[in-house]
């Protein structure tokens, strides 16, 4: 059995291997580079391999770092059955039809051709499958089960048998304990893994400490008088918000403020949510038995779906809280609310995510005075706040715990990080766990 990294290799993004045992082809995720721009030049890059002889693709979950290259798979001759989570499934169609219109954006602006288009992606979803956590799938030589990677709804670690050996792909790991999802499953055994790194060098704050931080900010703000602007991913990001402000409110922790959902896709995300409540967490479903509310929706709570509903914000004075994608200011509507309030030394942007290398999120959170945003130069005075801890990603010690619970573990492969962190986290492995691990290269293929 060979192992080939074709992506996520030094890199947050792109996630994309391939398995291959007995002549037979399977491929975990296929991934979007994003960073500074959505259209990437290695996105509109041929693959170097050939789409028609991988026999399916097993998809950890529905981000675009791992599944927004399927639609070109599948214009290079993919004809397989691509496996997930039905939660992804449902999820992958939005998110799929959203970077369309992004990258075609992005992909004029540069003068370059649409990455793909919609026909592409209907014939993606017509060849999507749903699993269960736990339900086993038979891909010739290969037995593949999906576990529970809580990393958002739906997202699993995929677990590989064959020729009596068995890999483990983390996907991406989430932040446990999470507000609405169930927490990350172990693996018992395993001979080889590949773990995620994106926080492997760094450890997060604990739920009171971010909780409070975020209330502390919204206090602050409210009381100097103006716009609290949050820049979130869509999935995960914006219902966990949803859900915490929910409680912040219904305790009097916070006092209540006009708060906009301005994002289509997030809005159109949490019905999905909805749909999927059996992949909540024990508590947030007993808490709706017992109180029979609605967890995602509170008083002063508005979505705004369309463009003319965003340019009412505008109109509300502040004190206020706008939460809009992207979540690294890559794009989207929030890029519109920066270009009104960035300059405020009264508002404050609060960050809740990973913000990737060359993304104007990380410029602004690395201190920088002045953006450009649609051409203009658009001077940087509102305040900062970094809460890293409600990212949806596992930091270090959850990394290596994960790990760690793996008996019979010969080697780890530490991907889906920038090459620092990656770095360290294959250090940490090797030295409190005493198990070979280093970063791949992209191309590198190895014999297990």
């Amino acid at each position: 059995m060979n192992l080939t990294f074709y992506g996520g290799c030094s890199e947050a993004t792109g996630a994309n291997y391939i398995l291959e045992s007995g002549g037979t082809k399977i491929m975990v995720d296929c991934g979007l580079h994003q960073g500074g721009h959505y259209a990437e030049r290695e996105n509109f890059e041929a693959f170097p391999y050939d789409a028609s002889s991988v026999e399916a693709v097993f998809t950890t979950h529905a981000h675009l770092d791992h599944i927004g290259r399927l639609p070109s798979l599948v214009k290079a001759g993919f004809k397989g059955t691509i496996y997930s989570t039905t939660a992804t499934q449902d999820f992958a169609k939005l998110m799929l039809d959203d970077s369309e219109h992004l990258l075609g954006e992005e992909a004029r602006r540069e003068g370059r051709p649409p990455l793909y288009g919609d026909d592409d992606i209907e014939k993606v979803m017509r060849q999507w499958k749903g699993l269960h956590y736990h339900q086993k799938v038979t891909v010739g030589p290969f037995t593949v089960e999906l576990y529970d990677a809580g990393h958002i709804l739906g997202s699993a670690i995929v677990h590989v048998e064959a020729e009596g050996k068995t890999i483990v792909f983390s996907g991406d790991l989430g932040n446990s304990p999470s507000p609405i999802i169930r927490p990350t499953e172990t693996v018992p055994a395993a001979d080889y893994c590949l773990v995620e790194s994106t926080y492997g060098d760094r450890v997060h704050d604990d739920v009171p400490k971010r909780v409070e931080l975020l209330r502390k900010t919204i206090i602050d703000t409210v009381r100097d008088g103006g716009t609290l602007m949050i820049p979130s991913f869509a999935m995960e990001r914006t219902q966990d918000l949803l859900y915490v402000l929910h409680e912040l409110f219904e305790k009097n922790e916070i006092p209540r403020v006009p708060v906009y959902i301005d994002s289509p896709l997030a809005i159109r995300v949490t019905e999905v949510y909805k749909k999927h409540e059996d992949y909540f967490n024990g508590a947030i479903r007993q808490e709706e038995r017992i109180t029979g509310s609605d967890i995602l929706n509170f008083p002063g709570l508005t979505l705004t779906l369309t463009t003319e509903q965003s340019k009412q914000i505008n109109d509300v004075h502040p004190p206020k809280i706008v939460v809009a994608g992207s979540g690294m200011s890559n794009g989207g509507r929030i890029l519109h609310h920066e270009m009104r309030y960035l300059p405020d030394p009264k508002s404050t942007i609060v960050f809740v995510g990973y913000q990737a290398e060359g993304s104007m999120g990380r410029q602004i959170l690395e201190g920088a005075t002045e953006v450009r945003i649609f051409g203009e130069a658009i001077p940087v005075r509102a305040h900062r706040v970094n809460i890293p801890g409600y990212s949806a990603h596992a930091d270090q010690p959850h990394l290596v715990s994960w790990v760690g619970a793996m008996k019979g573990l010969k080697k780890a492969w530490v991907v889906q990080g920038e090459g620092s962190s990656s770095a360290a986290l294959a250090e940490k492995i090797t030295k409190d766990l005493g198990v070979a691990a280093e970063v791949p290269k992209v191309g590198e293929t190895v014999p297990l």
